[in-house]
């Protein structure tokens, strides 16, 4: 029985079906086994098959119940006036808010322009905010983006790139995904090698669980094209500096 198609009913019974008990100890088998250096394995989001079946109110519905269930477990009185709403106000954050980037019909639409201007020399778009959540622990990545491009006949509207930055932030995450998924995005949408990342962001699974140190920040990079030659890169660092 798949994880989706069992319901917890913790409130009715006190127990965990079997079903999904088996179910559980398997999914964390192979967890456990990753240890706690589990880093990007892909380019891409690690997507399960039918990630996009249901709808997103289905999937506002699912979740509520099954929020309800974990603060029922942490032992919460869901019946309190402060509560009760909780498990529906997190499943629409979930779903509308912070993972809507999991909808492929929230993709921006990356129109282009002929660069009629014959601009040719870098575009930056600094101090992008980045407002992400780490997939290992469900917790913020706050931070900045810089973002630049050279020209190969075609220009992007400057909120594009903002959102793009945006789209790709808005689902569970690792910085150095977020960082070569918004560089692939733009090259493919400009048709050009000559883009430069720069993502600098504060991590609250640093910050407020573990280590708890909250004075350090990860900075990732990506260039290509024209972006690899240090007179480029120099000129760039020193923009968004």
């Amino acid at each position: 029985m798949k994880l989706r198609e069992t319901s917890l009913n913790l409130k009715a019974n006190g127990q965990v079906p079997r079903e999904l008990e088996k179910d559980t100890q398997e999914l964390w088998r192979e967890i456990e086994s990753l240890g706690d250096d589990h880093g990007m394995t892909n380019l891409d989001t690690p997507l399960r098959p039918g990630a996009f079946d249901l709808s997103p109110e289905e999937k506002v519905n699912l979740i509520e119940e099954k929020f309800a269930d974990i603060l029922h477990i942490l032992g919460m009185d869901l019946k309190d006036d402060s509560l009760k709403g909780t498990p529906r106000r997190v499943a629409k954050m979930y779903v509308n808010e912070i993972f809507q980037g999991l909808i492929p019909e929230n993709k921006p639409d990356a129109k282009l322009f002929d660069n009629k201007y014959r601009y040719g020399q870098m575009l930056v778009e600094k101090d992008i905010t980045v407002h992400s959540y780490c997939e290992h622990h469900l917790v913020p990545i706050l931070g900045r983006a810089h973002v630049a491009y050279i020209s190969g006949g075609k220009v992007i509207g400057l909120s594009k790139i903002n959102r793009i930055v945006r789209y790709f932030s808005k689902r569970p995450q690792v910085q150095e995904r977020l960082t070569e998924q918004i560089a692939a995005e733009l090259k493919s949408a400009l048709q050009t090698e000559d883009v430069a990342v720069y993502i600098d962001a504060e991590h609250m699974c640093v910050a407020t669980r573990g280590v708890e140190d909250c004075s350090s920040s990860t900075v990732t990079v990506h260039y290509s094209g024209k972006f690899e030659e240090e007179s480029y890169r120099n000129e760039f660092l020193k923009i968004i500096s």
